[in-house]
Formats: structure tokens, C-alpha cells, sequence
């Protein structure tokens, strides 16, 4: 069974399309016209191992909010698609991520419950052309659409580049972990309730 999605979104602000597979190998093809949302997208893609295809055009012109938001819409409700009713998948995730002088931990829970919890701060509001405040602003989205309970810590750290990439590599490692195939129960939904 291929858990695949395609989604697109077409709005006054923005014009979107993924497809992704929560069963790839982390390949990507990502064009935001957002250099570093860009990099992120090919991060979540390679340590997640979903396969992700994101065509993004947006008002640019007026800065980067929309573009951002609604690529965390969009993969968030690929994620969703392709979960279906989130059978047999492990549910819960957890990564702890070095990177150089920071670390950044991510546990979620693909409850279909979304909740974020942020904290993570930054001592600069740009990395290069990119508002570090839109970070928030993609978790809150992509956890929303993706059905997610998901907390992000930065524990400590210096280099603001580091805090997101570290970000998002911890939040593709447990997303990993959590949309997986647990084989004892995969005709089962992992809920005593018996559904998600």
C-alpha cells in the first residue's frame, strides 16, 4: 500500500501544488521561490524519507507570510490525505537533534489533534530574506493541516540557522517515526477509541 497525496491550493495570494509519499526514499523537487523555505522543504523531505514535489508561486512582492503559511497548509493536508484513517502507523514521534553548538528537540503525536507548542527563539528577525518569525507561522500551519500534536524546543543554541535547520530535521525524524507501519498492528488504528 503507497500512502501518496496530491494537493493543491489556488487562492488571490498564493498557488500551490504537492504531491508527496509518506512511503519514499526523501527525494524532493521544491520550488517556493523562498531560497531557505526552499532548503527546509529539501531537509523535511530527506530525514522524513516522504518524497516531496511543491510547486509554490506567491506574492512575493509583498513579502514572504503567504508563500510560507500555505506550504505548511498544503503539505499539512497531503499528510493528511495520504494517512487516511492513520492505520497501524506508530503514532507518537520523537527526535533530538544536534547541530554544531545547538540542540532542538520535536515530539509529536499524529493524533489528529493539532496542537503546537514553539519554543524557540531567535536573536535576529531575518535569515537572509526570510522573516524568522514565519517559522512559527509554517509549524502552526503544517501542524494544523497535518492533524499534529507537536511541541518544538530549541534547547540551546547560538547560530540562528542552525536553530531552524536542527528545527526541522528534528521534526522530519519523528515525523518519521511516527507515520510508520508498527507490523504487529497495522490493521488497526492506534487509539483505544478506535478511530483518529
Amino acid at each position: 500500500m503507497m500512502r501518496k497525496a496530491q494537493v493543491t491550493r489556488d487562492t488571490k495570494e498564493t498557488k500551490i501544488s504537492a504531491e508527496i509519499n509518506l512511503d519514499g526514499t526523501g527525494q524532493y523537487d521544491v520550488a517556493t521561490g523562498i531560497g531557505f523555505l526552499d532548503h527546509m522543504m529539501e531537509q523535511l523531505s530527506r530525514h522524513s524519507l516522504i518524497d516531496i514535489h511543491l510547486r509554490a508561486q506567491g506574492d512575493l512582492h509583498i513579502d514572504y507570510h503567504h508563500t510560507t503559511e500555505d506550504t505548511g497548509i498544503v503539505l499539512g493536508q497531503a499528510v493528511t490525505q495520504a494517512l487516511g484513517e492513520r492505520k497501524g502507523i506508530n503514532r507518537y514521534g520523537s527526535a533530538l537533534i544536534p547541530m554544531d553548538e545547538t540542540l532542538t528537540r520535536v515530539a509529536l503525536d499524529a493524533s489528529n489533534r493539532p496542537y503546537l507548542i514553539w519554543r524557540v527563539n531567535f536573536d535576529r528577525d531575518k535569515l537572509g530574506d526570510m522573516d524568522t518569525e514565519l517559522f512559527k507561522e509554517w509549524y502552526q500551519a503544517f501542524a494544523q493541516h497535518a492533524g499534529l500534536t507537536l511541541h518544538v524546543e530549541n534547547i540551546y543554541g547560538t547560530n540562528n540557522h542552525h536553530i531552524v535547520e536542527s528545527s526541522f530535521k528534528a521534526l522530519a525524524r519523528a515525523l518519521r517515526q511516527a507515520i510508520e507501519i508498527d507490523p504487529r498492528k497495522s490493521d488497526a488504528v492506534p487509539s483505544t477509541k478506535g478511530s483518529l
